[in-house]
């Protein structure tokens, strides 16, 4: 579990980028002419109800300590009506003993579950039926594939023949019973992949944009205790840029907003421009080292967060933040 512990270290984060979301301005409205309770969170991703546009993000799996983060990260998505995206799942295809470090659907039987494969597996045999396989066995909704040829040029034995996997993912994805998104891992998704995962038949795109953690950092970390390539490891869209660059490429796809989300102020000027919901992954794997009750209760804080964002600013709903309403002019307008 040396992810997980190179993860905890504030070297993983990125030093000298961020989100850009501080940058977004946000309205305050003395009479704000709403009510914080009547405030409406509710909607919907992949066909899924969803209590707030929240998910929880890729995280781990594999061994009993990702056995456990996992299962409290199930049932506090269960109770407070989230959904969750899993660690990447080839240790489970490849290692079938493992597979219940995955297996939550018993603890949150009604929450949108999605499973996931990284791009690069596809580009050497993967399929439809390890795509299937990968959802089926945790009884899954929908299928995240990552793509993230930074962190693997910074591993030990890392996939690095990327070639023709554009092609190769235009091909598998049609034939998925179930819905797909293409997701980045935290060094930004750009407008040349956006465009091509839409025409692919992407479900959605997870942005994963640079602010937060730096999966290259940490692979650094693991490989040597350090980080020795640092100019490297701090390469990346910034989230606010890849969100708005990939909100115009591919407007009518839905995107995720995740990397750096930290609070909910962040979350709402996320949602502003143009995502349809956002995922928290590194924020909550110390709250899932210790307890359900913890992450719940960091959860809770951040959506009371969201809402409140929202009351100060006079919007009644999620709903009134879509890009239709003319971001950034109406929100400059209303402040």
């Amino acid at each position: 579990m040396h992810h997980i512990e190179a993860c905890l270290q504030p070297q993983s984060q990125y030093q000298t980028v961020t989100t850009g979301l501080s940058r977004v301005p946000w309205p305050y409205r003395a009479l704000p002419e709403v009510n914080l309770d009547d405030i409406r969170l509710q909607t919907s991703f992949l066909g899924h109800p969803l209590s707030a546009p929240v998910l929880i993000g890729a995280m781990t799996g594999g061994a009993q300590r990702a056995e456990t983060i996992n299962r409290h990260l199930a049932v506090a998505a269960q109770r407070l009506g989230l959904g969750m995206m899993l660690g990447s799942q080839r240790v489970m295809l490849e290692r079938p003993e493992v597979t219940p470090t995955f297996q939550i659907r018993d603890l949150a039987p009604d929450i949108l579950l999605i499973g996931n494969l990284g791009a690069a597996q596809f580009g050497l045999g993967y399929g439809v039926a390890e795509a299937i396989r990968a959802v089926r066995e945790v009884g899954g909704d929908a299928l995240a594939i990552h793509a993230n040829p930074l962190q693997e040029a910074m591993q030990v034995g890392g996939d690095t023949r990327w070639h023709g996997l554009a092609e190769r993912l235009a091909d598998v994805i049609p034939a998925l019973p179930f819905p797909a998104l293409l997701k980045e891992v935290g060094h930004g998704l750009d407008v040349r992949t956006a465009r091509a995962a839409a025409a692919a038949g992407f479900a959605a795109l997870d942005v994963a944009g640079a602010g937060g953690t730096s999966w290259a950092r940490v692979e650094q970390l693991v490989r040597h205790g350090q980080v020795r390539s640092a100019d490297l490891c701090e390469l990346g869209i910034p989230t606010a840029q890849a969100l708005q660059d990939v909100r115009d490429a591919v407007p009518g796809v839905p995107l995720v907003a995740s990397g750096g989300i930290r609070t909910g102020l962040d979350a709402v000027r996320a949602l502003a421009l143009g995502a349809q919901v956002v995922a928290i992954a590194r924020p909550l794997l110390e709250p899932a080292l210790d307890s359900a009750d913890a992450v719940e209760a960091w959860l809770a804080a951040f959506i009371h967060e969201l809402r409140t964002a929202l009351f100060v600013g006079g919007y009644a709903s999620i709903d009134e933040l879509r890009p239709a309403l003319g971001w950034p002019r109406t929100l400059i307008s209303r402040s």
